[in-house]
């Protein structure tokens, strides 16, 4: 997704003839197409100690699907969908199912789902291109139905994988229950080669969404354009209790909501609990523009309501979550670390951005029998954050960046959130205490499994169980066993 992890090589080009140098790509790839194909790739990776890279659509903010001198296996020609109106496998689930091969991606999943009689829902994440069997389930998995039906990860009742040693294995309540727990939430690519996952499906619901920008055409007082970031995010906890979704994006003099998103909600609800906002902004004058729209489906909604998004570029990824007790007692510094972001360092002033999610994933799923970090419960306001790397970056000035990255942007934003948490998908990699932010408590449990089933880390993928075993040579080069 970051070319930043290929070294910069061969960015996307309309031009057939231009120049292309193979970077941090892996030598060889096995385009997949059988369970058999899988395997061979696997036990050729552990019988010759190769690092072994399990790609399935490239969406890894962490640079985890390519690495330099690796074998490849990508899993995306996996594309088959099959329902079931009634799951009657291990489990105490009996309602309606969809097992969905490991390349299947977000919106063709919510696009097939919606064809069905009656129209299902799946919990996918956000964005549409993002593999929902890859790392989307096995990082937690977090998108606009997370209100409703909790994290990816908690709707997941089966897996079939392909184990270290080369078995075909199947995960869920009753199998392999250790496996199956992991696989939920314990990390992407670091347990096994996912061939399908089975994953709860819900009836189709109306929804209703909004629209709302603070940006530099409506004022250019910065001030006035911070109190209203202010006041915006003081209502997360009310947004989420009340069970919306929200996606902004922050920017240099720029808020930019798209959407706010209540799913089962009529128009007037989603205004109602708009409301406080807006006439805080009234009276702080504020000024804003918004739209808000009615659908009868959440699918209508997605498809209208949610930005296209691009790939190709260069960046850093870090991020935090606040809990609800953050955001109610250090709003204020939250806001301050927001600015920290978009201005980390005078020669980068304006550079940063933040991705926020608004979402409650304890509101319908206060506890989980999932591997991820049990702060996530807690959490009204996950944010992204990014600092961009300019083409043909020296190590030098990409280490710089890493370090303003780690030690300015997101140290500031677990400054202001001290009981929040990190999400493994969409993280720093490089940040100290990886295992507790990422998984907290749930941590030991997860090294303990990796032992089990990858006892000889045939599955390497940076900052998940077992990786603390490994340093990295020369940066994108080798990764040795520790001794």
């Amino acid at each position: 997704m970051w070319t930043y992890f290929t070294n910069d090589t061969c960015r996307p080009t309309q031009n057939a003839a231009s120049a292309c140098t193979l970077g941090f790509y892996g030598v060889y790839t096995i385009e997949a197409k059988t369970k058999e194909h899988i395997k061979a790739g696997v036990d050729f990776a552990r019988e010759n100690s190769l690092r072994l890279i399990i790609r399935n659509t490239g969406h890894d903010f962490l640079g985890r699907s390519t690495g330099w001198g690796s074998l490849v296996i990508n899993t995306h020609s996996f594309q088959n969908i099959e329902y079931t109106a009634e799951y009657s496998g291990p489990g105490d689930y009996t309602g309606s199912a969809v097992t969905i091969g490991a390349g299947v991606q977000a919106r063709a999943l919510l696009a097939d789902a919606n064809t069905q009689d009656p129209p299902v829902l799946v919990v996918t994440g956000e964005c549409p291109t993002v593999g929902v069997a890859g790392g989307l389930v096995q990082g937690g998995g977090h998108g606009p139905l997370t209100p409703l039906y909790g994290l990816t990860a908690d709707t997941a009742l089966s897996f079939d994988v392909v184990t270290a040693s080369g078995e075909f294995v199947t995960a869920n309540a009753e199998e392999n229950p250790d496996l199956f727990w992991a696989l939920k939430g314990g990390g992407p690519g670091a347990f096994a080669v996912v061939l399908s996952v089975t994953l709860k499906t819900f009836p189709e619901q109306k929804s209703a969404g909004a629209i709302v920008n603070i940006n530099s055409t409506l004022t250019q007082n910065e001030t006035l354009f911070w109190e209203g970031v202010k006041t915006f995010h003081k209502n997360a906890n009310l947004f989420v209790e009340s069970g919306l979704y929200v996606y902004f994006e922050l920017m240099n003099l720029r808020l930019h909501v798209q959407p706010f998103v209540g799913v089962g909600k009529s128009l007037e609800e989603v205004e109602e609990i708009l409301k406080p906002m807006f006439d805080e902004f009234d009276a702080k004058g504020v000024p804003y523009d918004t739209v808000s729209k009615e659908f009868n489906t959440f699918f209508d909604l997605y498809t209208d309501l949610f930005e296209a998004e691009g790939a190709g570029t260069s960046a850093l990824t870090g991020g935090w979550m606040f809990t609800h007790e953050d955001v109610e007692e250090h709003n204020d510094e939250i806001v301050e670390a927001f600015k920290t972001v978009i201005s980390p360092r005078e020669d980068l002033a304006g550079q940063g951005a933040l991705i926020g999610h608004l979402w409650d994933a304890g509101y319908s799923m206060p506890v989980s029998n999932s591997a991820t970090n049990p702060r996530f419960r807690n959490s009204t306001d996950f944010s992204i954050v990014t600092l961009p790397v300019p083409v043909g970056a020296t190590l030098a000035q990409k280490a710089d960046l890493q370090d303003v990255l780690t030690n300015i942007q997101d140290e500031a934003m677990k400054n202001a959130g001290p009981n929040g948490c990190a999400y493994v998908n969409e993280g720093d990699p490089f940040q100290v205490d990886w295992q507790d932010h990422f998984w907290g408590p749930e941590y030991p449990r997860l090294l303990e499994t990796k032992k089990v089933w990858d006892p000889d880390g045939v599955f390497y993928t940076v900052s998940t169980p077992g990786t603390e075993d490994w340093d990295v040579i020369e940066y994108g080069t080798r990764i040795c066993r520790k001794v």
